[in-house]
């Protein structure tokens, strides 16, 4: 009975796994086989290994790649820097009942519903430097005209401003889920303690918030390394004339179908795929490290953070029966880790 209970389990998981295969494993695979190969003019046309010589010219092209990659990086983490803080304050700011807060809340939504190429063509035409409306609310409070998307140098962090606008409420939706799942004792208690706004926040809530922060910033930073569809309708190919907003994914897309380069775009997609998958490590390993020095107090640098690390060891509980705290600093008397 029990081996025909496996079969039956993996005869239903076998639709799953099989369309998994399709739309992820092969194409993975594929354009792996193809960097080694010298494809050109056709995906299907008869190829020769090659080696690694795609990854050499990629990594050798100082005019394109390099440059993609660094506009990939600063785009990514400036973006995602800046929609994090705000989207935190904003999930601070709704935490706290008020009149028309879901209103406030189905309002930030909008962006998140509009399709990335349709935004694009809207702030596309708000930004035109001719007709735009951008400039002609410059020229009214008496400020110059900008180019913004149409300039080489204001390419980029005009782009950035666009992301912000259209995923900063990503990120206060996914933080105030976060805040909406944290226990309030620990903050009424600091608040009893004596502790002001910054440090309530600083010490208590972002310690606490920390695990569902580095999630949202790593579904944010993956999504925001692909960023395709925002650069392509508003910069068109190549990220410009110039290249000015070409990142990783702009230019394979150029060498796969204004080149038929496929070998040496498929090279840069795996190179994009390694970026991807660093970040990922990088990020991810910050929360290990955080758990790893919360127990015991040994670490903590001020009172707030070491009776929030001891009433974390004791369950949230003053008065629970815990082991004494091993941390020199001193901690609230009503923390059973101090008794």
């Amino acid at each position: 009975m029990t081996g025909a209970r496996r079969r039956l389990r993996w005869l239903m998981l076998a639709p799953a796994l099989a369309f998994v295969g399709l739309m992820i494993v092969f194409p993975l695979v594929f354009t792996v086989y193809l960097s080694f190969t010298d494809a050109f003019g056709a995906v299907n046309a008869d190829a020769g290994f090659a080696g690694l010589r795609n990854y050499a010219d990629a990594l050798g092209d100082g005019r394109r790649f390099w440059p993609a990659l660094w506009r990939t990086v600063v785009f990514t983490v400036g973006a995602v820097a800046v929609e994090s803080v705000l989207g935190l304050a904003l999930a601070m700011l709704l935490r706290k009942a008020f009149r028309g807060v879901r209103w406030v809340r189905t309002v930030l939504i909008v962006p998140l519903l509009t399709a990335p190429v349709a935004i694009g063509v809207l702030w596309l035409l708000i930004l035109d430097p001719t007709n735009g409306v951008a400039n002609h609310l410059l020229t009214a409070i008496g400020l110059p005209r900008q180019a913004f998307l149409g300039s080489v140098s204001g390419s980029l962090p005009t782009l950035m401003a666009i992301d912000v606008w259209q995923w900063t409420p990503m990120m206060a939706i996914l933080l105030l889920a976060g805040l909406s799942t944290l226990p309030t004792e620990p903050e009424e208690a600091a608040l009893v303690d004596g502790a002001s706004a910054w440090q309530r926040f600083r010490h208590v809530v972002l310690p606490m918030l920390l695990p569902a922060l580095a999630a949202a910033v790593l579904l944010r930073a993956v999504d925001a390394l692909k960023t395709f569809d925002l650069i392509y309708a508003t910069k068109g190919a190549g990220g410009g004339s110039a290249f000015e907003a070409e990142t990783l994914n702009v230019l394979a897309y150029g060498l796969t179908f204004d080149y038929q380069e496929y070998a040496l775009a498929s090279a840069v997609l795996v190179l994009f795929t390694v970026v991807i998958v660093g970040v990922v490590l990088v990020v991810r390993r910050r929360p290990g490290r955080e758990a790893a020095r919360s127990p015991g107090c040994v670490v903590a640098r001020s009172r707030w953070r070491c009776w929030f690390w001891c009433c974390r060891w004791c369950g949230w509980w003053p008065r629970r029966s815990r082991p004494t705290c091993r941390s020199p600093i001193p901690v609230p008397g009503w923390c059973s880790r101090r008794r």
